[in-house]
């Protein structure tokens, strides 16, 4: 359960059209920033032009991170990565392979249970020759000594690519600012199938727009080298915040910006999605602005292969629609910032819905008649505070909604973008 008691109804009623606006994208961000200070494009403008409070908790979080990293060697440094499991696995990296950092993490107990065992042992493997020191807690802190030269060493990284492709990323980050300060090319072998593989060829194309050569085969990618770019490329969009905002402007016949179809990123698969229940997201005047036109058919099929943090958005939208959907592999949902998973079962039971789990396929019968009001507790969970919200304005239907404040992580100004679209949030008692 969430550890807010924090309470405010989201009342749909008043629905009005409206322009409406994601914040950056985290994941675009995330990358980003790291290449931005590995190779001198520091501070990264199209972060610096973003006020603070727009911008998701889980950047500030990295940019204090690199910030760490930035200063002259000297003491320990600590590092609070709150709950940003992304941030810490990208930091646990940098720091490693920053000649004689010497940095403390620290994080929230949920962050201390999710896996990054995998992470920390291929860092011991390659790099502990070169005298790395990890030190792990239980679960806090996590203290790294980073080796002062790792020229001796094999060039290569490598890592199971279950669980999670954030460790392959984070390994090919560190490859990239190991290229450039030894002028070698260094490796991530991937050993087996990998996990949510679009999130490393978001990090493949970060690194190629910064200058950077990777180099991919089957289960291996290589930065051989690095030329200067001719300028920094810009942020886009967060495809996993336009997820909402497509289907909250569909509701109210609005728009959303900042919607760049060329993204690479993996929740841009929203576009393709909804046209399985008769959606589709065309331009509408202005460049990368989108509205969503279409009545709902049928039901909807994703898997969180693919995209695993669409599938609490899709769940919402399952949620209205004439027929079943389902989701498959779903188990990755369970090591999120909660377990998604019984999260999604607890709104679909809360709107009413039923759900049907057989090993990694999740069924979603929406109800026959919708309620009157629901309530979701969010376990401080950004995306399960959303999707929920979402589903308010999907349905009509008036939210009673337990710590609503976790969407600071990666969109916060998400209830502002809310109340743009006539939605009126207030406090419960």
């Amino acid at each position: 359960m969430s550890a807010s008691t924090r309470r405010v109804l989201v009342d749909p009623s008043a629905l009005k059209s409206s322009a409406l606006t994601p914040p950056v994208s985290k994941s675009d961000a995330q990358r980003a920033l790291v290449l931005g200070h590995l190779t001198g494009a520091w501070p990264l403008p199209s972060v610096q032009a973003e006020a603070d409070e727009d911008l998701p908790a889980d950047v500030r979080v990295l940019r204090r991170g690199v910030e760490a990293l930035r200063l002259p060697p000297g003491p320990v440094r600590d590092v609070d990565c709150a709950d940003g499991g992304a941030p810490f696995r990208i930091l646990v990296t940098q720091v490693a392979v920053t000649p004689g950092a010497r940095v403390r993490l620290t994080g929230t107990p949920r962050l201390g249970e999710r896996p990054h065992g995998p992470l920390f042992t291929s860092l011991r493997e390659a790099l502990g020759p070169a005298g790395l020191g990890l030190t792990e807690g239980t679960p806090w802190p996590v203290e790294l000594r980073a080796p002062t030269d790792t020229s001796a060493v094999p060039a290569v990284f490598r890592v199971p690519g279950a669980q999670s492709s954030q460790y392959a990323s984070s390994l090919l980050l560190g490859c990239a600012a190991l290229c450039l300060r030894e002028r070698r090319p260094w490796s991530v072998e991937i050993e087996g199938a990998l996990t949510s593989a679009g999130y490393l060829e978001l990090t493949v194309s970060w690194l190629r727009r910064f200058g950077f050569d990777v180099q991919e085969s089957a289960s291996r990618y290589t930065v051989a080298g690095y030329t200067a770019p001719p300028g920094v490329p810009a942020l886009p969009g967060d495809w996993s915040s336009l997820g909402y905002l497509l289907l909250v402007a569909w509701k109210v016949q609005g728009t959303v910006e900042r919607a760049d179809p060329g993204s690479a990123h993996p929740d841009q698969a929203i576009l393709r999605l909804i046209e399985q229940v008769g959606l589709r997201a065309v331009p509408e005047g202005r460049e990368h602005t989108m509205k969503v036109e279409g009545r709902l058919a049928g039901g909807l099929r994703a898997s969180g292969t693919e995209c695993p943090d669409l599938l609490p958005t899709l769940a919402a939208l399952a949620c209205v629609l004439p027929a079943p959907s389902t989701l498959t592999e779903v188990g990755i949902l369970r090591v999120k910032e909660s377990d998604r998973l019984e999260g999604i079962r607890a709104l679909v039971d809360a709107y009413g819905g039923a759900t049907d789990l057989q090993g990694e396929v999740l069924r979603i019968t929406p109800p026959s008649t919708p309620p009157a009001r629901f309530a979701m507790d969010s376990r401080g969970d950004h995306r399960l505070a959303m999707t929920a919200a979402t589903l308010s304005v999907l349905s009509g239907t008036p939210l009673a909604l337990t710590g609503p404040e976790c969407v600071e992580k990666s969109f916060p100004g998400f209830w502002r973008q809310l109340s743009r679209a006539g939605v009126r949030i207030s406090e419960h008692p």
